[in-house]
């Protein structure tokens, strides 16, 4: 009997060092995910473009081939290299979130240019791809370049939810990422799925709704989704640049040189005066206008080299 109670007390301890590694595992990865805000919100803002001129009964399955597109992605490719990078090449992680960030600020300053300056209007979907007639051809071509965006985005998502992950055995770092990649992909594209359709069930309810302020809410519901869409990209583009400033200046001070990341401390705390969302607020503003300047910088060389590159990969249209 001893020995039993003995083996029952190892199994309970076992257990709850299993709970507490759940615990920690769960806390990481709500960490490590609520520093990828900026790349979620440009995510979920991107990806209803690509569902542009598809019946509304396609909708869904493009989200989710998109989807299970983007969990390969991150699961099978991303986290395997981001585990070996984290084990022999560690050093790596601070170039490469500045490379990342470095992208984000690009992506962002040039869609506010793009805005900006006149440039020639183009039907049909956003990678110009209305050309294809083929809606079986135009969907494969949509969903494999919303997967090759993704690809980016999910990069630079897992290499940020990397760097927030405190030391801890490969196991760990896996389990955390691994949990990171899916609760990000389902936030994403459970977010885009509710945007895509609303306006079909806006439609439904203008349409069958038994009360006059059921058929008003529905009407009230597709006038207002084009101007979601708007605030969503107006929303991703300032998040792209704050986040991708902020990233690059904490890399900086990760590398060594503490100065930039410094001053902006300082003058947060100077104007905030100990109010917290206020030196936030503050450092946020400073975070995305570096990052604009730097985007500024970086478009004349993403024209030349990013672009030709970019295209290269891509599949045709784009």
């Amino acid at each position: 009997m001893s020995g039993l109670l003995a083996l029952l007390d190892d199994v309970a301890g076992i257990a709850k060092v299993a709970a507490a590694s759940i615990d920690d595992i769960g806390a990481a990865a709500a960490k490590a995910g609520s520093k990828t805000a900026g790349v979620l919100i440009d995510d979920a803002a991107v990806t209803p473009k690509y569902l542009h001129g598809f019946e509304p009964a396609r909708e869904l399955p493009i989200i989710w081939r998109i989807a299970r597109g983007s969990l390969i992605n991150k699961l099978v490719f991303l986290l395997p290299a981001a585990l070996l990078l984290s084990t022999f090449a560690p050093w790596m992680i601070p170039p490469l979130l500045i490379l990342g960030g470095s992208y984000l600020c690009f992506e962002g300053a040039e869609k506010i240019v793009h805005v900006l300056r006149p440039h020639d209007d183009h039907s049909g979907g956003p990678d110009g791809s209305h050309d294809i007639q083929d809606p079986l051809h135009l969907e494969e071509e949509k969903v494999k370049g919303a997967i090759k965006t993704d690809f980016i985005l999910s990069a630079e998502i897992m290499t940020i939810a990397l760097s927030v992950i405190e030391e801890g055995n490969i196991w760990m770092q896996g389990a955390t990422l691994a949990l990171v990649g899916i609760m990000v992909t389902l936030a994403v594209y459970g977010a885009v799925a509710v945007i895509v359709k609303m306006d079909d069930v806006g439609l439904w309810l203008s349409q069958v709704g038994r009360l006059g302020l059921t058929r008003a809410l529905g009407r009230g519901i597709v006038k207002f989704m084009p101007w979601l869409l708007k605030m969503l990209t107006v929303v991703g583009t300032a998040a792209m640049l704050w986040v991708g400033g902020s990233i690059i200046v904490h890399s900086i001070a990760q590398m060594g040189w503490h100065g930039p990341e410094d001053a902006i401390h300082g003058v947060a705390v100077a104007i905030g005066a100990g109010q917290a969302f206020v030196e936030w607020a503050v450092t946020a503003g400073i975070d995305f206008v570096l990052g604009f300047i730097w985007g500024l910088i970086l478009i004349p060389v993403g024209v030349k080299i990013i672009g030709p590159v970019w295209t290269a990969v891509m599949p045709k249209g784009v």
